[in-house]
């Protein structure tokens, strides 16, 4: 919305917004030279109704992010056919702007309010920021300037000379991400302006959003010292050389535009020590100045936040929001309802980000009533409890999936919906269609025997405390292995799955077309079996594995 109306703006009434709709009109043809004393400034004229029209439909809802891979997978295979040589870097980027801005519109047209864009990351958002602060380890051979697709990916996933950085797993999710390697001699600089680059890009789809940076804090947090640094070495000693590059980062989204920016710091709902705990305040005290004029979101998710962590968030100056995960967070909904900083925002996360079931709606909406009386109706903004990235993309494609099963579940696309429902309910725009509809779709999960069975529910209610322990000790069962394995003292083994070769693929490819049998499908499916069983023994591996070619024939 152009800043000369307002920051934030009510629904308007029928007759008033009759007359702007009349007024809009006019100004869409009327082009007032550029010296005009004409304060208000629209949009091009072939997006002023939509404009205007989301003065009234957009509600307080917010996305902390979204899936990445695509309802198709459609970034799996740009990534793959790319890292294999038969496409370019031009078609995975066109790929990748596709997605971009179906995922955009989509939340457009749903009425969410708060969009996030620099959420999508084609390996991920932490190596994202690496690339933002030029933070590339030496062995990559970057010399300077803007990263490209070739030193970000040797950074995933190495190259024929330099091993990947080291990838652990995103808080306790399944997700992954690359941790970065720091120490007192890193020379960071701004080498990557993807952020300030899509929120330019979805501003030009007419999709206003709020840009979202992983925070300088978390970020240090997430790192690890690189080789040859002590292990003792402070990783937050390095803040103060990061910020300057947040400030350009700040500064070129103020001038793009932007009136919202999110950061992301979920290292927040850690035990954390004092002086990390401080490095909060530290950063965005330095910030602030850079941020003025902007209304800042610090985003948490995953768990409760303790309570020494949530006093020093919410004392934090300059800051306008506070995003809490309030479905893993049962403790910060009480140490909201205790004490909330008067006139900030609170995002509220009662959407589950990382499941796949329907949320409940009544319960949710009765949780936002009771946080509405304590931060106010134009402060409370209806958000999901993290981003979408750990739940399935869209329902829709389900096309096979039993309808009662199908009628449980709410993938990303749904969850947006849901998250818009809950604000205009709490405006007093409530669809009791779809209100209705979750209702049933959870009574029929309650009382389904899919679900709940008297027999199981009677076995578990009948079991003793004996019932949970073995009847033999460890030891007994070490001898017994021992006798009937026969195991060296370090035994070898694969651990897990064999990779599948391309006739597997073949194979399965023409099974699902049905140019082959089931019978011949199970022989290829028992041959590969035997390949890799053979194979282990041949190398004299102690502890055999069948692979994966297929579970149900393992």
């Amino acid at each position: 919305m152009p800043a000369a109306i307002a920051k934030e703006h009510s629904p308007l009434s029928g007759r008033w917004f009759l007359l702007f709709l009349i007024f809009l009109h006019f100004s869409c043809i009327y082009k007032p030279p550029s010296d005009s004393p004409f304060l208000i400034s629209f949009p091009p004229s072939s997006s002023c109704v939509s404009f205007f029209l989301s003065l009234k439909t957009k509600m307080a809802s917010h996305i902390v992010g979204y899936p990445r891979m695509g309802p198709k997978r459609e970034l799996k295979f740009a990534l793959e056919s790319f890292w294999d040589g038969k496409s370019s870097a031009g078609d995975l980027q066109k790929v990748a702007a596709d997605l971009r801005e179906s995922i955009w519109k989509q939340m457009a047209d749903t009425g969410i309010k708060y969009i996030p864009s620099n959420t999508f990351s084609c390996y991920d958002q932490v190596l994202d920021t690496t690339a933002m602060l030029g933070a590339v380890p030496p062995r990559y051979g970057w010399n300077g300037g803007e990263i490209g697709f070739d030193v970000y990916f040797s950074m995933a996933r190495g190259n024929a000379s330099v091993p990947a950085m080291e990838m652990t797993k995103w808080f306790d999710t399944n997700y992954h991400f690359i941790v970065p390697e720091l120490g007192p001699d890193v020379k960071f600089s701004y080498a990557s302006h993807k952020a300030v680059t899509e929120y330019k890009e979805a501003k030009a789809l007419g999709v206003d959003t709020v840009p979202v940076l992983v925070g300088p804090v978390s970020y240090l947090l997430l790192s690890k010292p690189a080789k040859g640094v002590e292990k003792s070495f402070s990783l937050l000693s390095l803040l103060g050389k990061i910020l300057p590059i947040y400030k350009e980062v700040i500064t070129e989204l103020k001038e793009a535009g932007a009136s919202w920016i999110q950061f992301d710091e979920p290292t927040l709902v850690m035990d954390l020590e004092s002086h990390k705990l401080h490095a909060f305040t530290e950063a965005y005290s330095a910030l602030e100045s850079t941020l003025s004029g902007l209304n800042v979101l610090i985003e948490t998710y995953f768990a409760d936040i303790p309570a020494e962590q949530y006093k020093t968030l919410t004392s934090l100056k300059g800051v306008t929001a506070f995003g809490f995960d309030l479905v893993r967070g049962s403790k910060t909904l009480d140490l909201i309802k205790g004490d909330f900083p008067e006139g900030k925002y609170l995002f509220a996360g009662v959407v589950d980000g990382r499941n796949i079931w329907a949320n409940d709606l009544a319960a949710s909406l009765s949780t936002l009533e009771t946080l509405e009386g304590i931060v106010g109706k134009d402060k409370l903004v209806v958000s999901t409890s993290c981003s979408l990235l750990h739940t399935a993309v869209d329902l829709v494609n389900e096309t096979k999936l039993d309808k009662e099963i199908k009628s449980w579940l709410a993938f990303a696309a749904q969850k947006v919906v849901e998250v818009n429902a809950l604000a205009k309910a709490l405006a007093g725009q409530k669809d009791e269609e779809i209100f209705s509809a979750n209702a049933a779709a959870l009574a029929s999960r309650k009382s389904s025997p899919r679900v709940t069975n008297e027999a199981v529910q009677k076995a578990a209610a009948a079991l003793k405390g004996s019932d949970h322990r073995r009847a033999t000790n460890v030891s007994a069962r070490l001898d017994a292995q021992q006798k009937k394995l026969n195991l060296p003292v370090l035994p070898t083994t694969t651990i897990g799955s064999f990779p599948q070769t391309m006739e597997l693929r073949k194979v399965r490819r023409e099974y699902k077309a049905k140019k082959v049998s089931e019978d011949d499908y199970v022989k290829a499916i028992k041959e590969e079996i035997r390949k890799v069983v053979k194979l282990q023994e041949e190398f004299d591996i102690d502890v055999l594995v069948h692979g994966e070619p297929e579970k149900r024939y393992g």
